[in-house]
């Protein structure tokens, strides 16, 4: 019988001495110091280490596929951007098939999106419309109408674009805010929508700011200007403003902030 603990000690004494190999070549073929070879390496283990320790561990259908980091700044460019390695389950078996059967190929495409976006995010990346497009051999247009689709079934996937707040898009802005007016607490909320709590907590407060100088009797530009907004995010605010039926105390935070800034006069309506 062959002891896990003495099996684990012998890889790892084999990758010290591969460690010894790649540093003797790159310190001969480079011509550079056991320094600077070091660091060559443990670069190559920092990129090539999820890719290694991964190797035996896909499943039936499963590919490992490099996406932006979701850490990345919506205004990197994709060429400069991080990557991560992640597992996508391209094809899951049988939940796959009891899809495609009740809803044929294009139930089975979007419960596919939906997937690979949720994965990619849980294991720290994002994925781009076009990375899925690439991915699932289909056009970005198709995509396109897929995802409004399941967002009008209220399914917002994490793409890069809903995550980052890129593109014109207003969609996942709206659902947050109808979350908390619904009474939701912003972790929920996070969780539901692929959000951070701060991000969430910043659209809430926006929202607010908007329904108070909608109620202290600024017109739409305006409180676009102040709030700091978009004018397609006010217009949307403001429609939520106007349908929108909130829970007892959620209409009371409203409530209040709207008494605090109509006691002064408009002008002297805080600005950030």
């Amino acid at each position: 019988m062959i002891n896990n603990t003495a099996l684990q000690r012998w890889q790892r004494a084999a990758a010290r001495n591969l460690d010894a190999q790649f540093m003797a070549q790159i310190i001969q073929g480079m011509q550079c110091s056991p320094f600077e070879a070091e660091a060559i390496r443990d670069t190559v283990h920092d990129v090539y280490a999820p890719l290694l320790e991964t190797a035996d561990t896909l499943k039936p259908g499963q590919l490992r596929l490099s996406v932006i980091d979701a850490g990345v700044a919506p205004n990197i460019p994709l060429a400069q951007a991080q990557q991560r390695l992640v597992i996508l389950t391209f094809d899951a078996g049988a939940e796959d098939r009891a899809v495609r059967q009740h809803g044929g190929i294009i139930a089975v495409r979007r419960h596919r999106f939906v997937r690979l976006c949720e994965e990619a995010f849980q294991q720290g990346g994002l994925l781009t419309l076009e990375a899925l497009a690439d991915l699932m051999n289909c056009a970005v247009r198709t995509l396109v109408t897929d995802l409004a689709a399941v967002r009008a079934q209220g399914i917002v996937p994490p793409l890069r674009s809903t995550v980052k707040d890129m593109g014109r898009a207003v969609t996942h802005r709206r659902r947050i805010v109808a979350h908390w007016l619904a009474g939701q607490e912003y972790t929920e909320i996070a969780r539901a929508t692929y959000h951070s709590v701060p991000a969430v907590a910043n659209y809430v407060d926006k929202f607010k700011r908007c329904a108070a100088l909608l109620a202290a009797g600024f017109d739409l530009d305006t409180v676009a200007v102040i709030a700091r907004l978009s004018p397609a995010l006010a217009r949307a605010f403001q429609q939520l403003v106007a349908e929108a039926q909130p829970v007892p105390h959620r209409q009371a935070e409203l409530d209040a902030l709207t008494k605090k800034n109509t006691a002064l006069p408009p002008a002297e309506v805080s600005q950030p």
